[in-house]
């Protein structure tokens, strides 16, 4: 019972993130995603102290698999943030 009750809340999430995804204008895009720059970091964090941890082999191997999603998604994040914020700064006639 448990496990239908967590499957319609991914599912209810899944739908409510497309939706509020599809309504964000392109000028909001930046400062939300440097927001979600900062949970993924928090997200990477807690991932490390449960790899860390030597309680379960599978504890171990699902942190480090954690870690290792969490630190695509973080350096992912901040170089479209960047290249985002790359498009707005001013043009050097010079070069």
């Amino acid at each position: 019972m448990t496990f239908i009750y967590l499957f319609f809340i991914l599912v209810l999430a899944i739908f409510l993130g497309i939706e509020l995804i599809s309504k964000v204008p392109s000028t909001l895009h930046t400062p939300l995603m440097s927001g979600a720059n900062a949970i993924s970091g928090i997200t990477l964090v807690g991932a490390i102290l449960l790899s860390g941890s030597e309680s379960n082999t599978l504890t171990v191997v699902l942190g480090t698999v954690a870690v290792t999603f969490a630190t695509i998604n973080v350096v992912g994040g901040y170089m479209v943030t960047d290249r985002m914020l790359a498009m707005f700064k001013k043009k050097d006639k010079d070069s």
